[in-house]
């Protein structure tokens, strides 16, 4: 089984965070893996299309789930985008594709991200998120 850093443009719906239902709005899905790229050339692809303005959604199976985490903490962190969904799910994957092999399931993490309209933006989302989380901490 392997994921391929190939980016695949798509038209879908964007009603997330009280976007316009009947917009549409163009995201880029980058597959990330642990092995095949650095974690920068990943960082560097996610840059350029939301300086673009288009909504990227950075996907990893299995072990390539922390690099997907750590460049949208770097995205986050820089000021140049915000976390507008995640999506947590479980993919069946065959061992062997030419005979019936074993099956096994594999952790799934997309994480779509946005342009921030400005620093602010995305320093207030951050400090919201970083309150909210202090108040189920002490509860």
């Amino acid at each position: 089984m392997e994921v391929t850093a190939v980016t695949a443009a798509e038209t879908r719906i964007a009603k997330i965070n009280g976007g316009d239902e009947n917009a549409k709005k163009k995201i880029v899905r980058i597959q990330v893996s642990k092995n095949k790229k650095p974690l920068f050339v990943y960082l560097t692809l996610a840059k350029k299309y939301i300086k673009k303005d288009i909504d990227v959604e950075l996907c990893a199976l299995g072990q390539a789930i922390p690099t997907v985490i750590i460049i949208s903490e770097m995205l986050k962190s820089n000021g140049r985008a915000i976390e507008k969904n995640v999506m947590i799910s479980t993919v069946e994957v065959d061992d062997n594709k030419e005979r019936e092999g074993r099956v096994f399931t594999k952790p799934k993490l997309a994480i779509l991200m946005g342009k921030a309209r400005d620093v602010d933006q995305s320093a207030t989302v951050a400090a919201a998120a970083a309150c909210e989380e202090g108040a189920v901490s002490k509860a």
